[in-house]
């Protein structure tokens, strides 16, 4: 048996951890962390080992599935992609170009060849009904920086390695190895952090494993981290402590701010939030006095009703205390292929939002709806009713809110195709699957995550092994599907030349190329984050807007706000994320969910004992959309009064073997479609109002 050692990015989740793969001809034989990768340092989390199961899931669709009279069967490819093109020209001939929708899913982010070939199917339809993940996850980061620096990418990265105090609000990175921040064996870089004297504070409903690694932790209401972050840059500029440093002579809006956070005083803020005066004010205090400093505010904070107000608060943070653009504070990475300069907007004046859906008016960004609308647009008659859909490596019936309204309305569709390696909680609504790849069959550059990492690094590698029977690459699918679309004989450019292209007009093109990554197996190191903003911003004037009128706007919708004013569901749910987990497709991995049942209910004791719920008893959880039981987790971890169930499962009853017989739920029968960031239309995950009961 000859073996061979093969160095590659692992794409599964944002961390991008360095791997070393030893396998023969069929097998994997191991997988371990790449200590010589200039970013992950050999960390590796257990998502990684289970790449060698998602090839081998004997659950696959490893052919094109046709369903005829509720039966699938097997065909071939030529005869997939001409069912494909014949029936979606014929829906738009009958209806319209937005007649068809497209839903893109979490692994297209990870995917180069993805990336590159989604655009020409999409103008290949020509339909604006397109949809994604992002919308139920990270749009208020986009669209904060879309009205404050001019471009959707540009997103500052916080500098952990360099700083000496970092606020991290909602989110946890000592499990996620950072989101909107490649940063991986985050627990490490905390521990550095504290170590060199720092600090490290943790604002969470929730007592997370990124808060017990901080070692400083104050509980929030849910919903109300705008306030709070709000009250912060009052309370600086009030006391005079705002310092714009070098970025002061490009910075607009200080003063239009100034008056709008008046009436955000620190009293207000406890009120809300929960966290004492003093304790707020000694924070602003000292985030301002500290030489680096960062504030990052992530997925609790963008899966709420407030959103994009706490992501232009979390910028406005670090851009009046000198800390934007710094070293230590929140930085901007200077990526081999540089997304922003690809998309650039440099030079047109554009408005913002770009449209508004056809139902309920909600905003497109980045030309997508957000996904809340999805199953009304399907539902509701009229010209642009979605028909038909495309969707590619997505399950919005378990990760978009109001799950069971989306399965009920895929069933009214006219026809669906799905390129997939499951038959899911989606797929299985679809008249046809087409059968996607996994990592090890397909190269591998995070042109993404490479944007949004802590270190510029670079990395690509070609497969490890064929897809099964021969099958193209889901980018490959893309081209054939789009060529059929269009009647072309010829497919459009190959990703791996568009690969070359980008690199070498990049901004490290005289050193990066194909080849010399190729050459060099793991991730090549291009050095630490630098100052670049100022060359970068792509607002019409060219400078940096503190204070865009779409966030001043909806202030006075803050102020309104009151939580817990809902009798009739007296708790509140939020998410949880979870090592051995990401989405919804990686619950069919033995490897991942062996073990305990870790989709549970956590509530805090003092709920638990009022309600008269054991540990591990069968809880009802109920909101305004639906209902289900799981069982109680009782820790103290949880603030009063905040509940928290996990993401991802609720397979039971689809062609998941491993996964479907976990007997799991899915929190997204209870969250609401109609709950959402209105600036952005991003679902408001968190927060939903609950009840809770004993089962039986």
């Amino acid at each position: 048996m000859t073996t061979h050692i093969h160095k590659r990015t692992c794409n599964i989740c944002e961390a991008m951890c360095g791997l070393i793969i030893t396998h023969d001809a069929d097998t994997v034989l191991s997988i371990k962390g790449d200590p010589d990768d200039p970013l992950s340092e050999g960390f590796l989390c257990p998502k990684a080992v289970a790449l060698q199961d998602f090839r081998t899931d004997p659950d696959r669709i490893t052919r094109p599935r046709l369903k005829e009279n509720g039966q699938w069967r097997d065909i071939g490819w030529d005869e997939a992609f001409d069912i494909a093109a014949t029936r979606l020209r014929a829906v738009q001939a009958a209806h319209g170009a937005d007649a068809v929708g497209v839903y893109l899913g979490n692994p297209n982010a990870h995917k180069f060849g993805n990336l590159m070939t989604i655009p020409p199917l999409v103008r290949a339809l020509g339909t604006q009904n397109r949809y994604s993940s992002a919308t139920a996850d990270q749009i208020p980061h986009h669209v904060a920086s879309i009205h404050m620096m001019g471009h959707p990418m540009l997103i500052p990265i916080p500098d952990i390695d360099r700083t000496d105090m970092i606020v991290i609000i909602g989110a946890n990175p000592v499990i996620s190895n950072g989101s909107l921040m490649t940063a991986p064996g985050y627990g490490k870089r905390l521990d550095g952090l504290r170590m060199r004297g720092g600090r490290a504070v943790v604002i969470d409903p929730r007592r997370t494993e990124t808060a017990e690694r901080a070692g400083e932790h104050h509980f929030i209401r849910p919903e109300t981290d705008a306030f709070l972050m709000i009250a912060l840059i009052r309370e600086i500029l009030a006391t005079g402590a705002e310092d714009l440093g070098h970025l002061a002579p490009i910075i607009e809006g200080l003063e239009a701010l100034r008056v709008a956070v008046e009436p955000f005083t620190a009293e207000m803020a406890a009120e809300r939030t929960g966290i004492p005066a003093p304790v707020i004010r000694d924070l602003a205090r000292d985030f301002a006095a500290a030489k680096r400093a960062v504030c990052y505010a992530r997925m609790g904070a963008s899966t709420q009703s407030f959103g994009s107000l706490c992501q232009w608060a979390s910028n406005v943070l670090n851009l009046i205390t000198g800390n934007f653009d710094t070293i230590g504070g929140a930085m901007f990475t200077t990526p081999a292929v540089d997304y922003v300069a690809m998309t650039s907007r440099k030079g047109r004046t554009r408005s913002y939002p770009e449209k508004r859906s056809r139902v309920s008016g909600l905003p497109l960004y980045n030309g997508e709806y957000p996904v809340s609308v999805m199953a009304e647009e399907m539902e509701t008659p009229g010209t642009g009713q979605i028909r038909a859909l495309v969707a590619i490596a997505g399950n919005p019936v378990l990760t978009a809110p109001n799950g069971r309204r989306i399965g009920k309305a895929l069933e009214t569709l006219d026809f669906m195709v799905a390129i997939d390696i499951h038959l899911n909680a989606t797929t299985e609504h679809a008249d046809l699957i087409l059968p996607g790849t996994v990592a090890l069959e397909e190269p591998v550059y995070d042109m993404v995550f490479h944007s949004f990492a802590v270190r510029n690094t670079a990395g690509y590698a070609h497969g490890i092994f064929p897809p099964p029977h021969g099958n193209p690459t889901e980018s490959e699918i893309l081209r054939r599907m789009t060529a059929a679309l269009n009647g072309a004989n010829e497919l459009g450019p190959d990703p791996e030349a568009l690969l070359r292209h980008f690199l070498a007009t990049g901004p490290h093109g005289g050193t990066v190329s194909v080849e010399t990554l190729l050459e060099t197996p793991g991730c090549v190191d291009l050095g630490p984050l630098t100052p670049n903003v100022a060359e970068r911003l792509e607002t019409p004037d060219e400078r940096l807007h503190l204070a865009p009128q779409a966030f001043l706007d909806d202030l006075p919708r803050l102020l309104a706000f009151a939580p817990g004013t809902d009798a009739a569901h007296p708790f509140v749910m939020i998410g949880r994320r979870q090592t051995r987990s990401h989405n919804s497709w990686t619950q069919n991995s033995p490897r991942l969910v062996k073990g305990r049942n870790r989709c549970t209910v956590q509530i805090h004791p003092d709920d638990a004992l009022k309600l008269g719920i054991a540990d591990e008893a069968a809880v009802v959880v109920s909101s305004r959309t639906g209902q289900l039981t799981l069982n109680a987790e009782i820790t103290d971890a949880m603030a009063p009064g905040v509940v928290s169930i996990p993401q991802g499962w609720g397979q039971s009853g689809t062609g998941l073997s491993v996964a479907g017989g976990l007997g799991t739920v899915s929190i997204n029968d209870l969250t609401d479609d109609a709950r959402v960031d209105p600036i952005s239309g991003n679902a408001a995950f968190n927060g939903v109002p609950v009840a809770l009961r004993a089962a039986g």
